[in-house]
C-alpha cells in the first residue's frame, strides 16, 4: 500500500476574479474604469461630432427633451454625472437652473466641456469636478436634481451609481437618465443593427481615426440593461414613483425616479 501521510496538499483554488462587460468582452471589474478612460481620452476632441454620427443629430432633440424634464428653476441645484462636453449642464443653466456641478470621471472630456462654457460665458454659475459616479463626493442630501445622459452603460457598477444618485439627493430631488436603450420597433432593429456594427466603427476610423472605441460604443449600448430592467434598479436603489420614457422607437430612454 503505497503511504501518502506526507503527500503535498492540493493547492487552495484561486480567488474568484470578478468580472464585468466592456462591449461584448468580459474584463476584471478594476479593468474597466482604465479601459472606459482610455475609450474618451481618444474620443474627447470629436466627441461632438460623432455624436451627431451616431444618431443622425437626434442625440440633440432627445437632450432638449431630457432638459425639460429635469425643470429648471432657480432655486435648484443640479449634479451632472458624466457630464461630458457639457450639453445638460447648459442646457440646464440656459433654461433657468441654479447652480449646475458639471463632472466626469474622464478628465480629457471636463476639459472640452470647460472650453465649451468658457466659449459660451456659462461659468459663473458653473463648477467642474472630476468625479467616479460610484463615489460622489457630496453630502448626504445636498442637490435637488441628479442627472446622467450617455454615461451611465459605462459605468462598472450601475446599481451603485443609481444609489449615489439617491443618496445626495434632498428629499423631494429627482434622479434623471437619459441612455441608449432596447428597440420596441421590430423593423428598426436589423437596421439599426447594421447602422451600429458597420457603419459605426467605419465612420469612428474615417472621421476620428478611431475603429475600436467606437465599436466598444457600439457593443455598450447592447449591454445596458433594457427599459424594464434599468426601472427594476432604480426602484431597488430606493427611488420612488419610477417611469421611463422610450425615444425614437426605444433607440433612447429617459429613466426617472424621486427620492422621497
Amino acid at each position: 500500500m503505497t503511504d501518502n501521510s506526507f503527500a503535498p496538499s492540493p493547492a487552495p483554488s484561486d480567488v474568484t476574479v470578478e468580472e464585468t462587460d466592456f462591449g461584448f468582452r468580459s474584463v476584471r471589474k478594476e479593468e474597466k474604469k482604465n479601459l472606459v478612460r482610455g475609450v474618451f481620452d481618444s474620443v474627447a476632441g470629436q466627441y461632438d461630432v460623432m455624436n451627431d454620427i451616431m444618431s443622425l443629430g437626434i442625440h440633440r432633440i432627445w437632450k432638449r427633451i431630457f432638459v425639460t424634464e429635469l425643470g429648471p428653476q432657480p432655486g435648484l441645484t443640479l449634479l451632472d454625472l458624466a457630464g461630458g462636453t457639457g450639453d445638460i449642464s447648459f442646457g440646464w443653466l440656459k433654461g433657468g437652473g441654479g447652480p449646475a456641478i458639471m463632472t466626469d470621471i474622464n478628465r480629457s472630456m471636463l476639459s472640452v466641456g470647460r472650453d465649451r462654457a468658457l466659449n459660451r460665458g456659462l461659468v459663473s454659475d458653473l463648477s467642474f469636478c472630476v468625479v467616479d459616479a460610484e463615489a460622489i463626493p457630496l453630502q448626504d442630501m445636498s442637490v435637488d436634481r441628479v442627472s446622467i445622459a450617455f454615461g451611465l452603460r459605462n459605468c462598472t457598477d450601475k446599481l451603485a451609481v443609481i444609489r449615489e444618485a439617491r443618496r445626495v439627493l434632498k428629499p423631494g430631488g429627482r434622479f434623471l437618465c437619459l441612455e441608449f436603450s432596447r428597440v420596441q420597433v421590430a423593423a428598426l432593429a436589423p437596421i439599426y443593427d447594421a447602422w451600429s456594427f458597420k457603419v459605426l466603427p467605419a465612420m469612428g476610423e474615417l472621421v476620428a481615426k478611431d475603429r475600436e472605441s467606437y465599436q466598444y460604443l457600439a457593443e455598450s449600448i447592447r449591454m445596458f440593461p433594457d427599459q424594464e430592467t434599468l426601472a427594476d434598479m432604480f426602484r431597488e436603489a430606493g427611488l420612488s414613483h419610477v417611469r421611463y420614457q422610450s425615444l425614437s422607437g426605444g433607440i433612447a430612454a429617459i429613466h426617472s425616479g424621486w427620492r422621497i
